[in-house]
C-alpha cells in the first residue's frame, strides 16, 4: 500500500482508519501501521487530526490488540505462537527465536518489542504463555505502546512536507511502482515456495510414544538411551523437576550443547 494511499485514507476516515491499522499489526496481520501512524503525523501537523484524539485511538487499538493476544496465550500457550509463526519456514525455529530475544531482554522487552519485526506480534502472547501478571505485561506494554506510537507520529508531524513531496512523487510514477510492486510480490512468492519445499523435510519431528519409551527404559537397551530436557526458560528454571537420569541443554545454546552429546547413545528430548 502506497503512501499516498494510506494518508487519502487517514484524510478521508481519520482515527478509525489509524486504530485499524494499528489494532491489525498488534493481531498479526500484515498491515503497515508504522505508515499509517506517520500519515496520522503528518495529518496532524496539517490540522485535518487533533493530536490528543490521534493519540488515545492509536495507543488504545494497540493496547486492545496486545491484551487479546497476551489472553489467548495465557490460554494456549505455545500453539497460539505456532499458528502466528506459520508463515516462517520453521516455526519451532521462529517461535524459538523470538523466545530468545524475549528472555535475554527480560520483562523490558516489552518496552521495545514494536520496534523489533517478528518480536511485535510475539511478545503479548509470549508473556501471556509465560504467565507474566496482567498488570505487569499492561503497565509494561503501556509505556512500549506509547513509545512507538508518538515515535513514528511525531515523524509524520515533523517532515510533514517532505512526506508530501514522497507522496506526489508516487502519484506521478503510480502505475511504474505499481508494477514493481507486482513483480516484486510474485518474486517473493516464488522464492517463499522454493524455500517452503527445500525445508519441507525438517516439518516432520519424529516422535514416540510415551509407553514405548518407558518399556525401552525397562530392558536391556536402557543403557543405550539418554533423556534431554529442552524446556525452554519460560517453563523451566534450575530447581525444576526433570525425568529420572535426564540430562538438562540449554536449547537457546544448541550448537554448544550439542557437541556434549554422546554419540553411542539413542537420545530422546522432550519439552512441555
Amino acid at each position: 500500500m502506497h503512501t499516498f494511499d494510506v494518508i487519502s485514507l487517514v484524510v478521508r476516515h481519520g482515527y478509525l482508519v489509524v486504530a485499524l491499522f494499528v489494532f491489525g499489526e498488534a493481531i498479526g496481520l500484515p498491515v503497515p501501521a508504522s505508515l499509517a501512524l506517520v500519515a496520522g503525523g503528518a495529518a496532524t501537523a496539517s490540522h485535518v487530526l487533533r493530536a490528543p484524539e490521534a493519540l488515545l485511538f492509536a495507543i488504545s487499538a494497540m493496547l486492545l490488540g496486545d491484551v487479546t493476544l497476551y489472553v489467548l496465550g495465557s490460554y494456549t500457550g505455545w500453539t497460539l505462537l505456532g499458528f502466528l509463526c506459520k508463515v516462517s519456514v520453521n516455526p519451532e525455529t521462529c517461535i524459538m527465536r523470538s523466545a530468545e530475544s524475549f528472555y535475554k531482554r527480560g520483562r523490558a522487552a516489552l518496552l521495545v518489542a514494536k520496534f523489533i519485526p517478528g518480536v511485535n506480534t510475539m511478545a503479548p502472547p509470549l508473556a501471556g504463555s509465560m504467565k507474566m501478571p496482567f498488570w505487569q505485561f499492561f503497565g509494561l506494554d503501556i509505556v512500549g505502546a506509547s513509545l512507538y506510537v508518538l515515535a513514528y507520529g511525531t515523524i509524520g508531524y515533523v517532515f510533514r512536507d517532505f512526506i508530501a513531496a514522497i507522496t506526489r512523487g508516487i502519484q506521478t510514477a503510480g502505475h511504474v511502482v505499481g508494477i514493481v510492486v507486482v513483480v516484486a510480490a510474485i518474486a517473493f512468492t516464488a522464492y517463499r515456495i522454493w524455500i517452503y519445499r527445500k525445508n519441507r523435510v525438517f516439518r516432520v519431528v519424529p516422535r514416540v510414544q510415551v509407553t514405548e519409551l518407558a518399556k525401552k527404559l525397562q530392558s536391556e537397551d536402557a543403557k543405550k538411551v539418554l533423556l534431554v530436557d529442552v524446556r525452554s526458560h519460560g517453563y523451566y528454571d534450575a530447581g525444576a523437576t526433570r525425568m529420572k537420569d535426564s540430562i538438562r541443554i540449554e536449547p537457546n545454546n544448541l550448537a554448544a550443547e550439542i557437541s556434549k552429546l554422546p554419540k553411542d547413545k539413542d537420545i530422546y528430548l522432550y519439552c512441555t
